[in-house]
């Protein structure tokens, strides 16, 4: 296309967007310049119309930690398409049962049972479904600044008001505790909590990591009270955090625990909640149809897992995710280090990292000055002082150290705009 034709292409995108799908993000999207459509992606490149590569460190947010299109994945979901795609229901299902006894071998203690749903939010759903009606108690506890999922479940339990106000009332008996407050919570429990649910990293919060003692003393106060410990790996699990699963970093083992992003392997959406057996017991056995749904667990999905976690192992990617995290969060602290004026903290676990900003706004600007080196970053939704870098596992060190350097210039770029205004 001529520069006339994509501009014009864009514009009827935008178009499109404004009177079919979200006016306000098609806004957003045209002042950010990224107006353009994407047009198709591999490894850890996104292309747009227009012919420019993105080097993507945004990563879906999670989704892509095999980059886009890892042929693995694609060559299983292929294979599993020309055989069948969505489940009967009437039958039982080889696909689904593999990737079940797949995820018992991976997932940390005595979680054994698999439920097979399609994002995140469903898991947390059903995990807090199982939660109710495994202890007969009705009230959860969150942190401030979680993140679990924009349904009414997850979203009762997750912690920034913004998205919450504007539809309650929400579940009742939901209250939030602050991250990394073992003794807040301890307090915050009643006789009739049912289940504490909490990320190990904070993704959207803002890449918040909590002490090395926090977790294993949050398994001791929900095991001591009978509380039960939901841990959300929606962000976290299959080696982003340079372990298969983050709470194994602290030799704690959850009573549920919630999946979803990296586990369709960037090809197909999948979520998942997993427990053990005596949970299990209470949810599926009087009536195995308590908890149900129509598309997860389907054929194609699970394909898409099972072959999404054997190429995890096979490639040695929860290892390759510790090793490049270390460099990743060494590059980003050197930027600390010269720009501590705008730059507050840096912090993360593996190929998760956060850029803490000491004012508003300045996160805005930095990821629009990667973007136009042609580099993606993450805003954080609950916390907009921060910029989340979350690249593909399979992610080389140049390209690495390329992202370090679009982030370091667009700081620099940023300083001297407001330095410059400021003088004015």
């Amino acid at each position: 296309m001529s520069e006339l034709d994509i501009e014009a292409y864009g514009d009827e995108i935008v178009e499109k967007y404004r009177k079919y799908v979200n006016p306000s993000m098609a806004a957003i999207l045209k002042f950010a310049g990224l107006d353009i459509p994407e047009k198709d992606a591999s490894g850890v490149f996104i292309r747009d119309a227009a012919g420019n590569e993105f080097l993507d460190c945004v990563g879906g947010y999670g989704a892509f930690s095999l980059g886009h299109l890892h042929p693995k994945v694609v060559e299983a979901v292929r294979k599993q398409l020309e055989k069948e795609a969505l489940k009967s229901h009437y039958f039982m299902s080889e696909e689904l049962a593999d990737l079940c006894e797949l995820l018992a071998s991976v997932l940390p203690g005595d979680l054994q049972y698999s439920f097979i749903c399609n994002s995140g939010t469903e898991a947390v759903e059903g995990a807090l479904k199982a939660a109710r009606i495994h202890t007969g108690r009705t009230e959860f506890i969150g942190t401030i600044n979680g993140f679990h999922g924009k349904t009414f479940g997850g979203l009762s339990v997750s912690g920034r008001e913004i998205y919450k106000e504007p539809f309650y009332p929400l579940l009742p008996g939901c209250s939030l505790v602050p991250f990394g407050d073992a003794d807040a919570l301890a307090a915050a429990i009643t006789p009739n909590t049912a289940a504490f649910i909490v990320e190990v990293v904070q993704g959207e919060g803002g890449v918040n990591v909590a002490a090395d003692e926090y977790f294993p003393k949050v398994r001791e106060i929900t095991a001591e009270r009978r509380v039960m410990l939901i841990i959300d790996e929606v962000r976290t699990g299959f080696g982003r955090t340079g372990a298969m699963f983050a709470c194994e970093h602290y030799g704690v083992v959850p009573d549920i625990i919630t999946m979803a992003k990296a586990l369709g392997g960037g090809v197909m959406p999948v979520g998942a909640f997993s427990s053990n057996p005596d949970v299990w017991d209470s949810l599926f056995g009087k009536n195995p149809y308590l908890h149900s749904t129509t598309f997860g667990g389907n054929p194609l999905a699970c394909a898409a897992a099972i072959a999404a976690i054997n190429t995890t192992i096979e490639e040695g990617l929860v290892e390759r995710s510790r090793i490049l995290g270390e460099r990743l969060l060494s590059g980003l602290r050197e930027i600390e280090r010269r720009r501590g004026d705008f730059v507050k903290d840096v912090r993360g676990k593996g190929l998760l990292a956060g850029v803490e900003f000491a004012m508003d706004d300045i996160a805005a600007l930095v990821i629009t000055g990667c973007a136009r080196r042609n580099v993606l970053v993450a805003y954080s939704l609950n916390n907009p002082k921060v910029i989340r870098m979350e690249p593909p596992l399979i992610i080389e060190e140049s390209q690495l150290d390329r992202a370090i350097e679009a982030v370091d210039e667009s700081v620099a770029e940023t300083a001297e705009m407001l330095e410059g205004v400021a003088g004015c």
